[in-house]
């Protein structure tokens, strides 16, 4: 079960979060809707990296936001908040994690530079109140960078509901054992139980702010166990395999597993922000 530990004004729950931009989406959304401090999402940033900076995308979103260019040292995460605060309406505290891949980008606004930067990194904050968008990528040592992309016409959530999310997950997963013990490519070997183990401990550990329903706790939960799984079952070479065929049919049967964690993952971060910043 997710741990609490005191933090200001109230408990936060300390649970795996899945990457730096659920982190963002999640926070930034409490932040303008009222209900958190911006320490608050300062805390539940550094986690993920010890510095974090923010730049524009290009010099037409910087003249427009007065962050600098790619090509300039970069500025606090403070600054990104501020923007995002300016350019947000009274009733606009709505944030995405968007968590594209190739074939599969359900979510990801434009521009083509978004679309390119979100899909190498595997995924994005999307702060639609405000038209931005920001994707996270290491730099230095100890260094993530923000970068920041205007965001005109933000489409509706694409992604199904929190339940039918975990019932697709849970279903992708009774398939895929179902697939590949089938294709006989799924024996177990020696020391996997404690690979996904030591998978889950090394995940981040961040704060998600206390009013967070319970259900998408659970449903965070049970994306990363199943990832531990696929992560284990993808790297086991040959693990049953008898061929390159069998071992592409493998991959096969594991991709909409994949698709269903990444699913399950965004449709957690918006029933997060809806609960928080509910009137």
């Amino acid at each position: 079960m997710p741990a609490r530990r005191p933090g200001s004004p109230s408990a936060r729950i300390v649970v795996r979060v899945p990457c730096p931009s659920a982190s963002l989406a999640v926070w930034s959304a409490a932040w303008l809707a009222g209900s958190a401090a911006a320490d608050d999402v300062l805390d539940a940033l550094a986690p993920w990296s010890e510095a974090h900076d923010v730049v524009a995308a290009d010099a037409a979103t910087a003249a427009v936001t007065d962050l600098p260019t790619p090509d300039r040292a970069g500025t606090g995460m403070a600054a990104l908040l501020v923007l995002a605060r300016r350019r947000t309406a009274p009733i606009g505290a709505d944030a995405r994690l968007v968590m594209p891949a190739p074939g599969d980008v359900r979510g990801l606004p434009g521009p083509a530079a978004l679309r390119v930067a979100a899909l190498e990194a595997g995924e994005c904050a999307v702060l639609a109140g405000a038209g931005l968008a920001a994707v996270p990528a290491p730099v230095a040592d100890g260094v993530l960078r923000w970068t920041v992309h205007l965001v005109d016409d933000v489409p509706p959530g694409p992604h199904p509901s929190l339940s039918e999310a975990e019932h697709d997950l849970r279903g992708s997963v009774r398939d895929a054992a179902d697939t590949l013990a089938a294709m006989d490519v799924a024996r177990p070997r020696a020391g996997v139980r404690e690979e996904i183990a030591d998978a889950l401990r090394r995940r981040p550990h961040a704060a998600w702010p206390a009013g967070t329903p319970g259900r998408p706790l659970r449903v965070l939960q049970h994306a990363d166990e199943v990832e531990a799984i696929l992560v284990a079952a993808s790297g086991d070479d040959p693990g049953g395999a008898v061929s390159a065929s069998a071992a592409l049919a493998r991959t096969d049967a594991l991709r909409p597993l994949a698709t269903a964690v990444r699913a399950a993952r965004v449709a957690a971060v918006a029933e997060t922000v809806r609960a928080l910043t509910a009137a």
